[in-house]
């Protein structure tokens, strides 16, 4: 890593040597009615192409204008093709950031932020704006009392969103951006978003704006927790017979995190039927999950109203359990600040300040100190790691959101589990936490690489903005040239992590889908998202399907045991059996030597072929009761001993 600078204090800014003049302007006729809250025109969630940036001058190509957008991130080294803002050169007298709208816009504000580095500091403290329609003749923002040209005050530090509304909105092709000050020291960087509406072109006279949107007739806005609430109730009265809304806990300032339980027979594990789930909300400024599994579950409930095949199946089949917000708190933090205005990291930890995703137990090391030690599987299980003790004593650093969902996933037997995310698009599976201490990045696969790389793919592969192929990176990884999809400790190390935790602590697989390069997209582009997500959320769960299913018994009694263990040759990960002796094991097509054990029983092996066909295979299992395990059931009951079993144990006794 490149050595860090040393960084002075920010001294007072200094006034640029750039002055703005004025041309007469060649202004469209405003609408009557003028929007107050537009919103933005996409600098931030890449609707605006890089081509429709420009500037006079940059620093370097990872400095150009096409980095000058709103919470864009750099990478860890200065002068590489992705830094954090867009720079002018030291030299350029007159600076400026161009923005081509591509169609008359009404223009109503800006937000700016300095640069994304963590070795400088560079951000713009005041700037003039000004306007054109063909980027020849321009016009200035005029101040409404003086009539000169309005000067905005910008920021005070590098990530701190600023919002300046336009003293007069404005219609033009073109916004400019002129830097008049900054800091002291530093350069002429920002990053950007334009607030703007469009304007209808009666004469035809530019190319018709996309429209962005669905046909699905949902509740497409964000919602706060007393709105999210009143969603799920709603959904609730309206298909009674699938959901249920339960909570699994409380927040740390006593916000009830809400689940929303859909099957045809709610409240109620059936019998060969698996759980899954989805989790949202976990950084609390990350809001795009929160509002798709809103829209999901009211998606499902429309739906099966409809008698739709798809939906049906799958609530019939599967009993999804659906957590909008894990962190209400943050939420609540970032939902005051507003989408645009909040920022890169504010709302993401829980209101003690904990990150929950570097909340849950680290069963990593202790799994893999015992594999360096020779003592998995035979001394030390391969699954179902026990929480640490450090992890469970009262005064542990563990967030109430997060003690609620170790509960939660040990009280019901998910087998399958995504949590949603946001700053990026990618999904990335477990190990999220590298297997060298201190490595920053290291590819550490799970024995069931496989699987996981199946599921990565399907989701990525069928969400529309992954697969778009015309899509630019977010900030400084290109993803697509993996497939959208990346083991998460080859991304960035992540101790403590869901997926990890899932995956050692209980049957289910789990990974991250950062759902879009916007943390908290405005709402005019929910309908857009959802679409981007929608088949990919249906897709996913459907993955539950994938691999062997069945029920282990007892041969004598026919009854279901629990906690048997399902064991796969070559597959160092064993699962087990929930309390009716129902277990369900992700594999990927391929044929497998499968063998269930449980404590008092002989185990038993068998042949299972996993297809390309939906399934899951069926793979039942009949034990035997060893013969000390018949002889303790019958002297607990009080029987009397049956002679072939005396004969049994006498003949062991002589072995021994």
């Amino acid at each position: 890593m490149k050595k860090r600078k040393k960084l002075t204090p920010p001294r007072p800014p200094v006034t640029a040597r750039a002055s703005v003049t004025t041309s007469p302007a060649r202004t469209l006729d405003l609408p009557e009615k003028q929007e107050p809250d537009c919103p933005p025109l996409g600098l931030e969630s890449l609707r605006v192409s890089d081509n429709q940036l420009d500037a006079s001058s940059s620093q370097s190509f990872g400095l150009g204008p096409h980095r000058g957008r709103l919470n864009i991130q750099s990478g860890l080294e200065d002068g590489d093709l992705f830094d954090g803002a867009w720079c002018a050169e030291q030299q350029d007298a007159e600076p400026w950031l161009q923005v081509d709208a591509r169609h008359p816009t009404h223009f109503s504000g800006i937000i700016t932020q300095g640069r994304n580095s963590i070795w400088r500091y560079d951000w713009v403290t005041s700037y003039k704006v000004q306007f054109s329609n063909d980027s020849l003749t321009w016009w200035g923002s005029k101040n409404r009392s003086s009539g000169m040209d309005a000067v905005f005050p910008a920021n005070s530090d590098p990530e701190t969103p600023v919002l300046n509304l336009l003293p007069e909105p404005q219609v033009a092709r073109f916004i400019r951006l002129l830097p008049q000050t900054w800091l002291q020291g530093g350069a002429s960087c920002l990053r950007a978003e334009i607030l703007a509406c469009p304007v209808s072109d009666p004469n035809g006279l530019f190319p018709e704006v996309p429209v962005l949107g669905s046909s699905d007739t949902l509740d497409f806005r964000h919602h706060d927790y007393k709105a999210m609430r009143k969603l799920m109730k709603q959904v609730n009265e309206q298909c009674p017979n699938i959901t249920r809304v339960y909570s699994i806990g409380k927040s740390h300032q006593g916000l009830k995190l809400y689940v929303m339980e859909m099957s045809d027979q709610p409240g109620e594990h059936e019998l060969g039927e698996p759980e899954v789930r989805y989790v949202a909300g976990m950084h609390g400024n990350e809001a795009l999950g929160r509002e798709l599994l809103l829209l999901l579950m009211q998606f499902l409930c429309r739906e099966y109203l409809r008698g739709d095949p798809r939906v049906t199946r799958l609530l019939t089949e599967t009993r999804i359990h659906l957590l909008p917000s894990m962190n209400p708190d943050g939420y609540e933090t970032a939902f005051r600040r507003g989408s645009e205005l909040v920022g890169w990291a504010e709302g993401r930890w829980n209101h003690q300040g904990i990150d929950l995703n570097h909340n849950f137990a680290d069963l990593n090391t202790p799994l893999w100190e015992a594999e360096d030690d020779g003592l998995v599987p035979d001394t030390v299980p391969n699954h179902h790691l026990p929480l640490p003790t450090y992890y469970t004593l009262p005064n542990a650093t563990v967030a109430p959101e997060t003690r609620a969902v170790i509960k939660w996933m040990e009280r019901i037997p998910f087998v399958l589990s995504a949590n949603l995310h946001g700053g990026e698009l990618v999904v990335s599976y477990p190990f999220d936490m590298t297997r060298t201490p201190w490595a920053a990045r290291e590819l550490t696969p799970t024995p069931d690489e496989a699987v996981f790389r199946w599921l990565s793919t399907v989701y990525a592969g069928t969400n529309w903005a992954m697969q778009d192929p015309d899509r630019r990176p977010c900030h400084s990884q290109d993803f697509s040239s993996y497939g959208n999809i990346i083991n998460g400790a080859d991304w960035h190390t992540v101790p403590g992590s869901m997926n990890d935790f899932s995956y050692l602590h209980t049957n289910c697989f789990e990974v991250t889908v950062e759902l879009s390069c916007d943390k908290f997209p405005h709402e005019n582009e929910l309908r857009q998202e959802w679409e981007n997500n929608k088949d990919a959320l249906l897709t996913y769960l459907e993955q539950v399907r994938m691999g062997i299913a069945g029920v282990v018994r007892d041969k004598d009694t026919e009854i279901g045991i629990a906690d048997a263990v399902i064991a796969v040759d070559g597959i160092n990960h064993d699962v087990t059996t929930a309390w009716g002796g129902d277990y369900w094991r992700l594999l990927t097509p391929g044929d497998y030597v499968v063998t269930a054990s449980a404590e008092g029983y002989h185990a038993a092996t068998r042949n299972c072929r996993v297809t390309f066909e939906e399934g899951p295979v069926p793979c039942n299992f009949h034990l035997t009761k060893t013969p000390k395990q018949r002889l303790r059931e019958l002297l607990a009951a009080g029987a009397k001993v049956p002679p072939d079993l005396r004969r049994r144990l006498e003949r062991l006794r002589g072995q021994n």
